[in-house]
């Protein structure tokens, strides 16, 4: 695919105003060093010792993260709780120029977090992951809070990303009564992009351009060598869905489905360790921010995994693009 649009628009990246609704997470790292080890006294375990912390946003922040490192203007819509880990959230998201009014926040609620202990010394190694979450229903009070301040962001945007993160139904910001409410807010804003990344109910969404991975696909079998069946579950999926559907595949790219076309999309080679912790995040900014300048859903999905093959390379970190980081990405593919 030639890069001659994707290059032209990445000038004008301070122009796109997008809205990021959903399931944010706060990315929580923290690095220990093995040479401080102590034994508890209170417990005879040996206790570790922690050096240096990492906070990000993730999830939808990770979006949000990367839109930003691009120069988009974000909205952020979604829930967090009246704690110590949603004060770092905001704090995280507000650091890198976020806007964070229209965030929810509730004390029936815990942030939802990953702390994720890293240990040794350049390099790290991740161990077991702690998660902070809730599992009871996101009650009908929340839901008119968050669908009320997604109706005001998306007034103000030409594009809304929706993040899906979580496989349990109705115990976050999307619940079945928000996902059915956005096919309709879709339908009243034609004139903006509407695109959801979801890990467990991609099939559930209309109206809403879809992006899974093949493993997500409904129906495609979890094979990652067989585009047989990607190619069948994103066309079925695209006639449920009547907009659009991404399919990404990681090393094999990515598959587009529209009205009356298919098309492929090839991955950007990379060479050496990768870490691919918020990869689709980083697919999903790139995709709408693309969207929001103008290029096709084909061109910006090839700029989604331009995103993606450069945040797949910082270790340890939730990882972003800069501007001038895809456009030499996107250089050295045009010349391979």
């Amino acid at each position: 695919m030639k890069t001659d649009n994707i290059l032209k628009v990445l000038d004008r990246t301070g122009d796109s105003v997008i809205t990021v609704f959903g399931d944010y997470c706060l990315d929580k790292y923290l690095y220990i060093d093995p040479s401080r080890d102590e034994i508890s006294l209170e417990t005879g375990l040996v206790a570790y010792q922690t050096v240096r912390k990492g906070l990000y946003p993730g999830a939808a922040g990770t979006v949000v993260n990367n839109l930003r490192a691009l120069g988009a203007r974000v909205h952020c819509v979604g829930l967090i709780g009246e704690d110590g880990e949603g004060y770092e959230l905001l704090k995280c998201l507000e650091r890198i120029g976020a806007d964070t009014a229209l965030m929810v926040r509730s004390g029936d609620i815990f942030t939802n977090t990953y702390i994720k202990p890293m240990r040794g010394n350049d390099p790290y190694v991740e161990m077991n992951r702690i998660d902070i979450r809730n599992f009871k229903e996101t009650s009908k009070e929340l839901e008119d809070r968050l669908l009320g301040n997604l109706e005001k962001a998306a007034r103000e945007s030409s594009g809304v990303v929706i993040i899906e993160q979580f496989l349990e139904r109705n115990y976050a910001a999307v619940t079945d009564r928000v996902r059915s409410e956005l096919a309709d807010m879709a339908a009243r804003y034609p004139d903006k992009f509407f695109y959801a990344d979801s890990r467990g109910y991609a099939g559930l969404y209309r109206n809403i351009i879809i992006k899974c991975n093949e493993r997500e696909l409904p129906g495609a079998g979890g094979g990652e060598e067989d585009s047989e069946a990607v190619v069948e579950g994103g066309k079925a999926l695209l006639e449920d869905n009547g907009r659009a559907v991404v399919v990404t595949m990681g090393a094999n790219g990515a598959y587009v489905f529209e009205k009356g076309a298919q098309t492929h999309i090839p991955a950007f080679p990379v060479e050496g360790p990768i870490d691919i912790v918020g990869a689709g995040d980083a697919t999903s900014a790139g995709i709408i921010i693309g969207l929001t300048l103008g290029l096709t859903l084909p061109e910006a999905a090839l700029l989604g995994g331009c995103v993606s093959s450069i945040t797949i390379q910082q270790l340890g970190v939730t990882g972003t693009a800069t501007v001038d980081q895809v456009k030499c990405r996107l250089g050295e593919y045009g010349a391979v």
